[in-house]
């Protein structure tokens, strides 16, 4: 099925009504709190800024105080019902629960609600750090699948259906499969395939789908998690939409799920004292996308396109885009920027890029920079874009050849898992004790240890420390790679099972 079919199935089953998504039932309430004549006598302590620090007053405005009002528990509980359900029926799920702490929270929550200490889940190795999390929360025990990588480019194609459906017969135990897509890098996995896999055995499947919350609101992108039959998704809306840091959506739906469950842990998972303007920000982001998302998003992709053309006419720049790597379900508002023919590593040219230009980048890798375009970018702001790249390419591309060396982002060996010892959470609160890097191969670990971005680990506690993996951290350490996870995160040293 092409994306445009996928696409005008998802607009024929469960296509928004037009007139309900018009409403922002958060925004609204709000609206009416904000407006109200009341004089304050419970949280929040600052009292609509009349208790703020001055000077933080003056940088975020006093109508950001103002607005930071409680809702009477009724009204509130009403207001969020609807905004859920209409967020539900906007990304095509039965339920949808507002997240005030990312999507993070919500692969916290959603493990936490379906899994139990023991459990076996089958988990693509490139998943986000808060799944990693997840695992070591719940006490699960991991089956890892390694993702395949592209011959040339070296990025992640995402797991193989067929490795999910190898998986779950040699682990006829597994409650869930759990995989990440899209990935930084804008590479969907093959999500029909590995929804089929899973349900074959009677297994849920949950995506990450922090990357994506735009899927399915356009039919030259990749289709959504929840349109290809996932049981569950978690997307952030303030990553490529409107909303504000931290807002995203957990959505679910379908009988191999307790649903009721999820929701209770999601309500215990959350702050019982969320700040209103991130749930209208939800709410706002979703009727966007409702009503305009397929018009916003064509105009992106055409900047995109131009964009990409652009960059791709300057010498020594090289651009991975789906047509490179040959790949149907790649999101083209993604702009992979190869900057080796320039002698640069990606992290150099981030650097260059913020200090010299006033670019700032999504993230940086060994080989290139990584800009996300979304609805908030115009014409001009592409343009600086272009400009920056351009006077890379004049300072760095003149009478330069290509570097001897050539980098791949990331090698299988270092993604895949090392050999097992112990459970994520066995290894996490066991004793241990620190030792240098280079003296930890062969220890077991007992901490993450994560470059962030992309937040993909390369060692997870449990794991045995492997001497090609302490190589890669001390040589993407070297060239300005920033680690997450570890308890010394100049990695001088690492925790390892006492």
């Amino acid at each position: 099925m092409t994306l445009r079919q996928l696409h005008t199935q998802r607009a024929a089953c469960w296509g928004p009504d037009s007139r309900r998504q018009r409403r922002t039932p958060i925004l609204e309430a709000l609206t009416r709190g904000r407006e109200a004549d009341l004089t304050s006598f419970h949280c929040p302590g600052h009292k609509h800024g009349a208790g703020a620090d001055r000077e933080l007053v003056d940088l975020l405005g006093a109508e950001l105080f103002a607005c930071d009002v409680w809702l009477p528990p009724a009204c509130y509980a009403a207001a969020l019902r609807e905004a859920e359900a209409l967020a539900a029926e906007a990304w095509g799920a039965e339920r949808a629960c507002f997240l005030v702490n990312g999507s993070s929270s919500g692969n916290h929550a959603f493990l936490l609600a379906t899994l139990a200490p023991g459990d076996e889940v089958i988990v693509a190795r490139d998943i986000h750090v808060s799944l990693l999390t997840a695992l070591i929360l719940t006490g699960a025990r991991p089956i890892y699948v390694t993702p395949r990588f592209h011959p040339v480019a070296g990025v992640s194609l995402g797991v193989a259906p067929e490795d999910v459906a190898g998986a779950l017969d040699a682990n006829p135990r597994a409650r869930l499969v759990v995989l990440a897509s899209p990935s930084y890098y804008g590479i969907a996995a093959d999500l029909p395939g590995i929804v089929t896999a899973a349900h074959a055995c009677g297994v849920p499947i949950y995506v990450d789908e922090a990357w994506g919350p735009h899927l399915g609101f356009h039919p030259a992108l990749p289709p959504s998690a929840m349109r290809c039959g996932a049981d569950a998704a978690v997307t952030s809306t303030h990553k490529l939409l409107g909303s504000l840091s931290q807002s995203s959506l957990l959505l679910f739906g379908g009988a191999r799920l307790d649903r009721d469950r999820i929701a209770a842990v999601v309500g215990m998972t959350q702050s019982t004292s969320p700040f209103l303007p991130f749930l209208a920000s939800i709410d706002a982001a979703r009727r966007q996308m409702a009503l305009d998302g397929e018009a916003l998003l064509e105009r992106v992709l055409s900047l995109a396109r131009d964009t990409r053309a652009r960059l791709a006419r300057l010498p020594g720049i090289e651009i991975l885009d789906g047509q490179v790597l040959g790949l149907d379900c790649y999101d083209s508002t993604r702009l992979v920027i190869d900057v080796q023919g320039l002698g640069l590593t990606g992290y150099a040219a981030e650097a260059q890029l913020r200090a010299r230009f006033g670019i700032a980048p999504e993230m940086s890798d060994r080989v290139s920079v990584v800009c996300l375009l979304t609805i908030g970018d115009s014409r001009d702001s592409v343009a600086r874009l272009v400009d920056a790249f351009r006077a890379l390419s004049t300072l760095h591309g003149s009478g330069r050849s290509a570097p001897a060396e050539r980098f791949t982002r990331a090698l299988g060996g270092i993604v895949a898992a090392g050999p097992q010892v112990l459970a994520p959470r066995e290894a996490f609160f066991a004793p241990a004790r620190p030792v240098p890097l280079g003296a930890s191969v062969g220890e077991v670990a007992a901490e993450l240890i994560v470059p962030y971005p992309p937040g993909v680990p390369v060692i997870a506690p449990g794991e045995l420390i492997t001497a090609d993996k302490v190589a890669y951290l001390g040589a993407e350490l070297a060239r300005g790679m920033s680690v997450r996870g570890a308890s010394d995160r100049s990695l001088a040293t690492v925790r390892v099972i006492a």
